[in-house]
C-alpha cells in the first residue's frame, strides 16, 4: 500500500504525545470500529513466456560438480543445453534458455507464447515428454505487507511481556525480554532475509565488516525474458550487491506491458523493515532493538519492482542456505534460518518444495509469511517443510488481514489499528527500521504509529529472529525440533473474543476457509486456523536448552 503519511521524527513524536493522552482521556474512542486495512486477493500475474522444467535425472549428469569454472560443470552445462534442444525438438516447442538453476532445473522462455492458451499449450507439451519430471510457470510472487512506517524500544510492545493498557492487554507479546534474560543471541548463527534487499547505510543495521549487523548478501532478481532490467530496477540482473535501489511503481510505469498488472505505490523498503525486526543493532542507544543482539542478518534479494518469480526466489533460498548454484560463488555464511515475507495465491509449487526440502535436509528452517488477504495460505508458506506465521492482534485474536487455516504453524503479532479511523495512530504498530524515500533511497528512519507497519511478512520474522535465539544455545537442533519445540511453548489463544463495536456482539470464532475466495476479517483463532498458538520466546528459548536425547548403542 502506498505511504500517505510522512511525518518528520520530531512531529511523528508530538503526535504519539497527543494521541496518547487523547487516549487515556477519552476512553469512549473505544465505541468506534477499528480499522482494518484489507488487502483482497489480486492472484499470480504469470509471464507467459515464462516457465520452469525439471527434466529427470541423467545417468551421465550424475558427476556434475558445482564449483565455478570447474571442467566437470562446463561438460555437465553443455550437456544440458544437449537436452535442452533435444526436448524443443521432440515437443515442437519453441523456447530459449534463461537460465540453469540446476543441470536438471531450467528456467525457459517460451518463445511462441502470445497468451495465456499459448503457454498452457505449450506446457501441456513439455509435459507429456518423458524426459520431463515437471513443468510449472515461473510466477511471481510479493511482498507480504500492509503499510509502512516509527517509535523506538519502548514502543515495541511486541517485544515485551504481556502487559494492560487503556486498549487491551498486550496477550500477543512474544516476550523477548525474558528470551534475552537466557540469550541475546550468537554470531554463529545467520538468518537469511530474502526479500527486496536492504539500505546497508540504516545506522541501526550497517555492514558487519563495519561493525554492523549485515552480511554481505547477494542480488538474485535476474533480467526479464527480453533482457530488460525494469523488475531489478539497478540496471544489471545477478549480481553480488544486495541493496534495495526501490520499487516505487509509478502510473508511467504501468503503461509498458511488464508491470501493466501492478499496482502503483512508493517504494516499500521491506527487506530493511523485516531485517530490522529480526536483527538491528541493539542496545546501542540508537533507534529499535532488533530480535537477536547478537544475530546475523544475511541480505538477498529476490523481490523487485513488483514482486518477483519463483526460479529467482528458489534459487535465492537455495544459496541462502549454503546449496550450490551454477555460476555463482557458494554462500560463505550459510543461514539456519530463512526469513521468506512474501508469497502469492495457489497451491507449492514443485519448485518450492523441492528447494525447502533440500534446505531442510542441510539444518536450516524455513519460516514464510500465511499471506495478507485473510483467505487460504499463500505459497511457498502452505508447502511441506515451511512454518507458515499468520498474524494476530495484540489481544491475541486473528488480525483482519491474515491468511489463516490448518497449514498456518504459529501465530505471532502482525500489527493493528485499535478502534480508530483510517488517517489516525496506529496504536500496535510493528515499529522497525527503514527508509523514507518515495522512490529512490531517503533518510533513513523507523516506523512508527502514524506511518504504521503491519503485516504477516513482520510477524513471520518474529518468529524468525525467535529460532534463531533458540540455535544461539543450541545449534544441535535440526529444523523439526526447532519447529516442534516453538510450536511446543505457543501459549494459548484467549478464549473468550472481544466485543465488536459495530454489532455490540462477540466476534466470531475463526473458521478453516473452503477455498481462495472464502475471507475473515477479525475472528477468534483456534488451533485449526490459527496455529498452536502464540508464539513466547522465552518459553521456546528455555525449551531449546533442553538436551537432545540419544539413544546409545
Amino acid at each position: 500500500m502506498t505511504d500517505t503519511h510522512r511525518a518528520s521524527p520530531l512531529l511523528a513524536l508530538a503526535t504519539l504525545a497527543c494521541a496518547s493522552l487523547a487516549l487515556a482521556a477519552a476512553p469512549a474512542l473505544a465505541a468506534a470500529p477499528e480499522h482494518v486495512p484489507f488487502a483482497p486477493r489480486a492472484g499470480n500475474p504469470a509471464a507467459t513466456d515464462r516457465v520452469i522444467v525439471k527434466l529427470r535425472a541423467a545417468a551421465t549428469d550424475r558427476a556434475f560438480v558445482q564449483s565455478a569454472g570447474s571442467a566437470s560443470e562446463a561438460a555437465a552445462q553443455a550437456r544440458a543445453a544437449e537436452r535442452m534442444d533435444a526436448l524443443e525438438t521432440r515437443t515442437g516447442v519453441p523456447m530459449r534458455a534463461l537460465r540453469a538453476i540446476t543441470p536438471e532445473l531450467h528456467v525457459l522462455r517460451l518463445d511462441a507464447a502470445r497468451d495465456a492458451a499459448d503457454a498452457a499449450r505449450a506446457m501441456a507439451a513439455l509435459r507429456a515428454d518423458a524426459a520431463v519430471e515437471y513443468v510449472e510457470p515461473d510466477l511471481r510472487m510479493f511482498p507480504h505487507q500492509q503499510l509502512p512506517n516509527d517509535p523506538r524500544f519502548a514502543a515495541q510492545w511486541y517485544l515485551q511481556g504481556v502487559t494492560s493498557t487503556p486498549n487491551g492487554p498486550t496477550t500477543s507479546a512474544v516476550n523477548a525480554v525474558g528470551a534475552w534474560a537466557l540469550t541475546q543471541g550468537s554470531r554463529g548463527v545467520v538468518v537469511a532475509v530474502i526479500d527486496t534487499g536492504v539500505r546497508f547505510d540504516h545506522p541501526d543495521l550497517g555492514r558487519a565488516i563495519d561493525g554492523g549487523k549485515l552480511l554481505p548478501g547477494f542480488d538474485f532478481v535476474s533480467a526479464e525474458s527480453n533482457g530488460g532490467t525494469l523488475n531489478a530496477n539497478d540496471g544489471d540482473g545477478w549480481d553480488a550487491d544486495a541493496s534495495d535501489p526501490g520499487d516505487w511503481v509509478s502510473s508511467t510505469d504501468r503503461q509498458t506491458a511488464f508491470f501493466a498488472d501492478c499496482e502503483t505505490g512508493d517504494s516499500s523498503w521491506h527487506g530493511t523493515r523485516v531485517a530490522g525486526i529480526v536483527g538491528a543493532a541493539t542496545n546501542n542507544s540508537t533507534g529499535i532493538a532488533g530480535l537477536g543482539w547478537n544475530t546475523w542478518v544475511l541480505p538477498v534479494r529476490a523481490l523487485g519492482k513488483c514482486g518477483g518469480f519463483t526460479s529467482d526466489i528458489a534459487t535465492a533460498m537455495r544459496w541462502a542456505a549454503g546449496l550450490p548454484v551454477s555460476g555463482v560463488p557458494t554462500n560463505p555464511y550459510p543461514a539456519r534460518v530463512l526469513n521468506l515475507s512474501l508469497g502469492g495465491e495457489g497451491s507449492c509449487s514443485f519448485t518450492y518444495s523441492s528447494a525447502i526440502d533440500e534446505i531442510r535436509a542441510r539444518g536450516s528452517v524455513v519460516i514464510v509469511s500465511a499471506g495478507n488477504d485473510g483467505s487460504t495460505v499463500d505459497q511457498p508458506a502452505n508447502c511441506p517443510g515451511a512454518t507458515a506465521v499468520a498474524a494476530v492482534r495484540h489481544v491475541g485474536s486473528k488480525v483482519g488481514f491474515s491468511n489463516l487455516g490448518p497449514g498456518v504453524a504459529i501465530a505471532a503479532p502482525g500489527g493493528n489499528c485499535v478502534n480508530i479511523g483510517p488517517g489516525d495512530p496506529c496504536l500496535f504498530s510493528i515499529d522497525t527500521t527503514t527508509n523514507l524515500g518515495r522512490t529512490g533511497p531517503g533518510a533513513n528512519d523507523y516506523t512508527d504509529q502514524v506511518n504504521a507497519n503491519f503485516g504477516t511478512s513482520f510477524s513471520a520474522p518474529i518468529v524468525s529472529g525467535v529460532a534463531a535465539l533458540m540455535l544461539a544455545v543450541n545449534g544441535n537442533l535440526t529444523p523439526v525440533q526447532v519447529v516442534d519445540r516453538l510450536r511446543a511453548t505457543a501459549r494459548p489463544f484467549p478464549a473468550v473474543g472481544e466485543i465488536d463495536p459495530t454489532t455490540n456482539q462477540p466476534i466470531p470464532q475463526c473458521r478453516v476457509p473452503a477455498g481462495s475466495g472464502d475471507t475473515q476479517l477479525q475472528c477468534n483463532c483456534t488451533t485449526q486456523t490459527c496455529g498452536a498458538g502464540l508464539a513466547d520466546a522465552a518459553l521456546a528459548v528455555g525449551s531449546a536448552l533442553r538436551p537432545i536425547a540419544a539413544v546409545q548403542a
